[in-house]
Parts: C-alpha cells; structure tokens; sequence
C-alpha cells in the first residue's frame, strides 16, 4: 500500500487536501483536510445581532448571498418576523440569481476543463472535448463568461451590488422594485434562457425539466449527435467513461428545502435513504462531532445551538478544521441531487434508484435545477407588485435564539443563533461541503466524499488521480464556507 498527498486542488473555493492510501491501484481509504481555519463564529460572539448580516456574507464571495439570507432567517426567527410577499419573491429571485449562476460556472468552468487534459487526448471525442471545454481558450468560455454577466445584472436590480449585499434584511429586502425594472428583470431571465436552451441543453426547459426517468434522457439525447448540446456533450462522456460508476458514497440525502413563498417551499424538505424512502427532516437530530477536527470545547457530538468552535492542534487524531456533521448520527449528503430526490423528481429518483450518488447524476442534478428554477424565477418577477410593501420591521429581543435553514448551489446551509443581554452569545454554521467534506465521527465512519473517493481508480504515475478530480468536482467544494 502507498500513501499520496492530493492537493491543493485548482478551480476549488478555498484551500483542500486529501490523503490517499492507495492499494491495487484505487483508493483504499481518504481523509480530507479543510486546511484553512478563519473564525467567523468567534468573531461574532459579542456583536450586535444586526451584524451578522454585514458579517456573514464575507464567509465567501460565491456564495455570500447564501449566507445573506441565512442570517436574516435566523434573525427574523429571533424576532418572529414574517415577510411581506414582495420580499419573499425579491429574497428567492436574489438567492436564486446567485445559485443559478454558481451551477453555471461550476460546470462550465469548473467541472469539464477536466475532460480536456492530455490524459484523455488518445479517447476519439477529444479534439471536440478540447475545442469545446479547454479552461480559459474553450468556446465555452466566450459563450458562457457573457451569459453570466449578463445574467448577473439580476443582482444589481433586485440586491444593488454583488457580493456582500446589505438589502436582504429579516423583514425583506431593503430595494423595491419599479415597475419599468420588473420588465428589464424579465429581458435579463429571456436572455438568459435563450443562452440555456441554445447552447447547454439544445431544447427547451420545460423539455428538460419534464423528462421522468434513465430510459426518457437516453431517447432525448438520442434525438440529435453527441456535439450538438453541452448535455449531450456530457452525457457522452459520462457513457463512454462510466462516470454513474464513479464516486458513488452514503446514497443518504438531507434538504432543507429551498424558495420559500406564502408558506411553501418551490423545493422541499426532507431526508432519502438508501432505499429511495422519503421522510421529514428533523432538524433538532442533527449534531455536530468535533473528533477528528483541530477543535477543542465539547467531548459529545452537539446540536449546533449548543455547538462550540474553538481551535486547538492538541487533537491527536485531529487531521482538518472541518467538523463532522451528522443526522441522527448518520452520514448525508447534500446538494442539488439531494434537493431533487427530497422534493421527489421523478428522473432522479429514477437514476439515484440504479445507480445512487455518483459523478453523473450530482451532475444531472445541478443541470435539471437550472431547468426549473429559471422559468420560476421568470413567473417570481412578473408577480412583484411594485404598489406593494418590500420590508417590513422588527424588534430585537435581548433574549431569543433563531434558525435560518436554505439551500445554497452546494446544498444545506444552517445558521444557529443565539442572543443574551441584547448581543451574540452563540453563532454556529454548518455549510453544505461541512457535510459533504466531513472527517471521520467518533465512531470512526468517514464523511460523504472520504466514503465516494475509495475505490476510485489510480493509473500508474498519477500524481493527481483524474477519477480523483472528477468526484471531488463533482461535489462542487467550496472549502471557504467549510470551516469559519
């Protein structure tokens, strides 16, 4: 058996290792260091409880949106706010904005460049792969780069500026829409969805977002060559490389539920088994275990209200800041796969119920959501009312706790806060790749991508193991938000 050090990984969030003991050329077993500590929980111990939305976004310039509207959960919870429906429609068209966006670059950006190294330049689909997907000289990065600004100007309409916005607040948001404005936020959505249906998918969304099983996608993507989409392109390779083989890890999932309107949830929450078997989520049996982290401060795995995050190297079997988060003491994965199998769509359940959690379908399921949730984002824009109220306000209790519970790109994101004598005593987060990233629990079981990467294939002199890089991509880390 040998031993490699992979890391650190370009075109990652944040910086991240991963030891691999390898054996028989694959992975025996894996732990992954989240090398980075930054203390964003006790920076905000003692702070106003207003604050946390001015410090909270800066966990991370990706996904600070995500964070905004977390904190603002938590705090409307503390002062037992609701929302007017104009701020629920603006909060969702924000959050949404910046996970559409994040799912687009991930695959673009992030996730194919992959397939054009030189390691695959003897397979036949190559030469196209290259042309197509190469980081920085790709086609796809002149076709992608301007759709996504242009998508992005969402952001400056509804939010003012990105990232780290001020306008999401616990009553609403902060910049009312005008009605000449809703109609510009309409072009932004059409032109956004032409780039979709032109060059990702070839079809229409609607199309997409209604095919119901394996057997329905393999007829569509028959329909037409291989070249003719980036779907196709991707269902190609995901067939001649057998990527639904790859990275396959608990077949556990957890949502928050994500798009909350009038009470309702567009996506919904809930915890899938490893037999398909859908439940209610309860939150109160999450915890969070803290043996295997550079931690110190609770012996016991915690619920994150009791939670503490205090670093110390003293942990002998420490090997990450990252803790491990579990659910009723059980491994989940979270993220877009997981988002559609708890809100039951009925393709990937089909696919997760062959194949389970793998390259492909965490994959496909980002791809399907970008289907979804842009002609609801356009049906959220042509419901605001600009004659109606945006914001409306509280009052801080000096004692209160308060949850905000969402879901960003990479999955679900939970802010716990707690407020004595008018200020912060506790404020703990658990972001979607704590989940997914997770090192070993007291009982010595590995997280989420350490139980996807064994058994992933090493080729002789590999450095970097490709099957490696695929299935940490396929995670969509982003190792900032991981560890505070």
């Amino acid at each position: 058996m040998s031993r490699i050090l992979v890391g650190p990984f370009n075109r990652v969030e944040g910086d991240l290792e991963i030891a691999l003991e390898i054996s028989n050329g694959q992975v025996e077993s894996a732990q992954v260091n989240s090398t980075m500590y930054r203390g964003f929980e006790q920076i905000l111990q003692g702070k106003k409880p207003m604050d946390a939305l001015v410090y909270t976004p800066r966990i991370c310039g990706i996904c600070s949106v995500s964070q905004s509207v977390a904190s603002a959960y938590a705090l409307a919870d503390a002062m037992q706010l609701g929302m007017p429906l104009n701020g629920e429609r603006c909060i969702n068209l924000i959050l949404a904005n910046e996970n559409m966006a994040d799912l687009l670059t991930h695959f673009y950006l992030f996730f194919m460049p992959d397939f054009a190294r030189s390691v695959y330049a003897t397979q036949p689909w190559y030469d196209q792969v290259q042309a197509r997907f190469q980081a920085v000289k790709g086609d796809a990065c002149r076709d992608v780069l301007p759709a996504r600004a242009e998508f992005l100007h969402l952001m400056g309409l509804l939010a003012g500026k990105w990232p780290h916005s001020l306008s999401i607040q616990p009553g609403g948001t902060a910049k009312s829409i005008e009605a000449h404005e809703r109609l510009g936020m309409l072009g932004i959505l059409a032109g956004f969805r032409r780039f979709l249906e032109r060059r990702l998918f070839g079809d229409s969304l609607e199309v997409i977002s209604q095919l119901k099983s394996e057997s329905e996608l393999q007829q569509w993507a028959s329909e037409k060559e291989w070249k003719s989409s980036d779907l196709r392109i991707f269902l190609h390779l995901s067939q001649q490389l057998q990527l639904d083989q790859m990275g396959r890890a608990t077949d556990q999932f957890m949502s928050y539920g994500n798009y909350l309107l009038d009470g309702e949830r567009l996506f919904r929450p809930g915890v899938v088994d490893a037999q398909g078997q859908r439940r209610p989520l309860d939150s109160q049996q999450i915890t969070e275990d803290i043996s295997h982290a550079w931690l110190s401060g609770q012996q016991q795995p915690q619920h994150p209200e009791l939670g503490v995050t205090q670093p110390s190297l003293d942990n002998e079997r420490g090997y990450s800041w990252c803790k491990a988060p579990r659910l009723a003491g059980q491994v989940m994965e979270t993220g877009a796969l997981a988002r559609q199998l708890s809100n039951g769509h009925p393709l990937m359940m089909d696919l997760a119920a062959r194949s389970g959690a793998n390259v492909q379908n965490r994959m496909l399921g980002r791809l399907l959501e970008l289907a979804i949730v842009v002609p609801q984002m356009e049906q959220w824009a042509r419901q605001i009312d600009p004659l109606d109220r945006f914001c409306v306000h509280g009052t801080l209790p000096d004692y209160a706790d308060g949850v905000g519970m969402i879901e960003a790109a990479r999955g679900s994101l939970g802010h716990w806060l707690s407020i004595r004598e008018g200020k912060i005593s506790n404020y703990q987060i658990i972001a979607p790749t704590t989940w997914n990233f997770s090192p070993r629990d007291q009982h010595g079981t590995p997280g989420a991508l350490e139980q996807a990467l064994q058994g992933a294939a090493v080729l002789e002199g590999e450095e970097t193991p490709i099957a490696v890089q695929h299935i940490v991509r396929s995670f969509d880390p982003c190792v900032v938000c991981t560890v505070h």
